[in-house]
């Protein structure tokens, strides 16, 4: 995935009323949008470099929007945004080895009262299978982790993966990890054990849970390795 607009680089000096940052650009301090509902710890330090979007429309408040920061080691991904949108170009190119042979993919699928990322139909053996996506980029005990806080939408999620699953259908669970300093993903058990419990579970019941890290850079995000897991 290309940026749709060259990234500026900058320095990020604070992050305040969550979705608000300061940049200073060199030669002036400006009010980026950080698109991003998480705590965001181990994604940023004052100081730290980061890369900003130009918006050319001229009804945003914030023209400028926060894409990448980095630590010294690596870009993280901290627009989670972008992660559904790597997702539907892996799905809908086939880059997945464990999810392929689809010829239909429908984002935002309802389901009861629900939404589902993605729908998968017309694999000629296989049945529809549902994906949902979230983005990784907490980094703690030197591995990727998910949520970064207590996270009841994403225990609802792997609920109605669950459910899915036992329909009949197929049900995954993908999570992106937008930066490149890790090796291996496990849930966030400190930050929210019943979340690390019911991921467990949903693996037990059938789900299958899918990391896969991202190639970072200025100029594009692509597909990088499948990362292990480490569940127990």
């Amino acid at each position: 995935m290309k940026w749709s607009t060259p990234l500026t680089k900058a320095i990020i000096l604070k992050r305040y009323k969550r979705f608000l940052a300061d940049i200073d650009l060199g030669n002036k301090t400006i009010t980026a949008h950080v698109p991003n509902t998480g705590s965001m710890q181990s994604c940023w330090e004052p100081n730290w470099k980061c890369a900003v979007s130009i918006s050319e429309n001229p009804n945003r408040k914030y023209p400028h929007t926060l894409e990448l920061t980095h630590n010294g080691e690596t870009w993280i991904g901290v627009n989670t945004a972008n992660a559904n949108k790597l997702a539907k170009i892996w799905l809908t190119e086939n880059l997945l080895p464990e999810i392929t042979g689809y010829t239909v993919v429908i984002p935002e699928k309802k389901i009861g009262q629900s939404r589902v990322d993605f729908y998968l139909e017309g694999h000629p053996t296989l049945p529809a299978c549902y994906v949902e996506v979230k983005n990784v980029t907490l980094k703690l005990e030197g591995k990727a982790q998910f949520p970064d806080s207590v996270s009841e939408r994403g225990q609802k999620h792997l609920r109605e993966l669950m459910e899915i699953k036992k329909s009949g259908l197929r049900a995954a669970m993908l999570f992106v990890v937008q930066r490149e300093d890790v090796h291996l993903f496990k849930p966030a058990e400190s930050l929210d054990p019943e979340y690390a419990s019911l991921l467990r579970q949903a693996h037990n019941s059938g789900v299958e849970i899918l990391v896969y890290q991202c190639r970072m850079n200025l100029e594009e995000l692509s597909l990088g390795r499948c990362l292990p897991i480490e569940l127990n």
